[in-house]
């Protein structure tokens, strides 16, 4: 029988089992993606076909649909502390990100043209940022220190009478670092500066208190927690001026037929992630603590990139000397194990991470049913490929 080939003329089944002939497959690259847990499946599956209604719709299919968004809603700002007409589902976390910043601004460009921003965002605010720079927005970026994070006494020095936005990410998806978003919120809620943190690497792995941390916008989505991509949502404050990006004669802040299918699944994976969070922090920390004692304890001349203390339970970033990202990464999967390298490299410029080192940094990601045995093995594979390659 033959192979499938794909038009791009690879063999679909090279591409779906990479390394079918060496056994199980190591998954350690979460923080770009995590599989659609069963139960979320179930929940949306009654919405492709049974419950398809428009919530638009005046009948009973459509209150349905309604319905489900409105629970789904309740679910996800309860999540954060948030109210449910607080949330307003996008396509994802780029997308509320894009919306956070450009319709505030649009909103606020009577009082000031300033945006503050820091210097290793996650690229949807980074290149929405920059692009409001060409519309007489102007845009001061607020460095980092070598762990990756923002001095808070810099924000409160760069925020001028013309600042109408701040937006600072609350974990760095490349390094893993937690900002001090409860800080710099307090600042920005003295200084009557509208704050915005792109939660897309934390939503689902951390707790997240719109309230007690002082944002006025956040966004994140659902394909980081377990559940379908496509679906995010923006988290705005009751009160907070913002504008659509989306021209409409409803004027609503984002309009078009919702995904209702999409949306219970973020609502079902929401719930599940931040039921089992506690069990999956402890579990992952203790996971991230052994692979990282592993690395620096066998392996000579490697830099742990992002805060020791301070970062996101999964994820590590490691720059290694005497062997590429990109050949590390492609060696790792030749033996079953999926990472990845610099994806945003901004992070790692950023915290000075240079030279040998800067193209040598490999990015590994747990999920929540990552074993022992599987960190592990992969910490000894790293170290095994590191000896090889310096070798020569």
């Amino acid at each position: 029988m033959a192979k499938k080939v794909s038009k791009s003329g690879k063999s679909l089944a090279k591409i779906a089992k990479p390394m079918a002939s060496e056994g199980k497959i190591i998954f350690m690259d979460y923080a770009s993606s995590t599989p659609v847990r069963e139960e979320v499946l179930e929940a949306m599956q009654p919405y492709f076909r049974l419950k398809f209604g428009n919530p638009s719709s005046l009948h009973s299919y459509g209150r349905e649909a309604k319905l489900a968004i409105e629970e789904a809603k309740e679910k996800i700002a309860k999540t954060i502390n948030a109210s449910p007409e607080e949330i307003v589902f996008t396509s994802g976390s780029t997308e509320s990100s894009v919306l956070a910043i450009r319709g505030v601004a649009k909103a606020k460009m009577q009082s000031g043209n300033h945006i503050l921003s820091s210097a290793i965002e996650h690229d949807p605010v980074f290149s929405t940022c920059k692009s409001m720079v060409t519309e007489g927005f102007t845009l001061t970026t607020l460095l980092v220190d070598v762990d990756g994070l923002v001095s808070i006494a810099d924000v409160r020095s760069k925020i001028t009478p013309k600042t109408i936005l701040l937006s600072v990410q609350h974990s760095n998806g490349e390094i893993g670092t937690i900002q001090h978003i409860e800080d710099i919120g307090r600042i920005a809620k003295e200084k009557s500066v509208t704050f915005h943190t792109d939660a897309t690497f934390s939503y689902g792995w951390v707790p997240l208190d719109v309230r007690k941390m002082n944002v006025d916008l956040m966004s994140f989505d659902a394909h980081h927690c377990y559940g379908p991509k496509g679906i995010g949502a923006l988290y705005v404050k009751s009160g907070i001026p913002i504008k659509p990006i989306f021209p409409n004669k409803d004027n609503l802040l984002r309009p078009g037929t919702l995904s209702i299918a999409s949306i219970v699944g973020f609502a079902a994976a929401a719930e599940i992630a931040h039921k089992e969070m506690g069990k999956n922090q402890k579990n992952l920390a203790r996971l991230q603590r052994m692979f990282i004692d592993y690395i620096e304890e066998n392996i000579k001349f490697v830099k742990l990139n992002g805060h020791l203390t301070r970062r996101l339970p999964n994820n590590i970033n490691f720059s290694f000397s005497g062997i590429t990202g990109s050949e590390l990464v492609k060696q790792l999967e030749e033996n079953g194990i999926i990472t990845s390298t610099c994806v945003d490299c901004r992070a790692l410029e950023a915290i000075g991470v240079k030279g040998e080192k800067f193209t040598g940094s490999v990015r590994f990601t747990f999920g929540k049913d990552t074993t022992q045995d599987e960190a592990k093995k992969v910490a000894m594979k790293v170290m095994d490929l590191v000896e090889r390659a310096r070798k020569g």
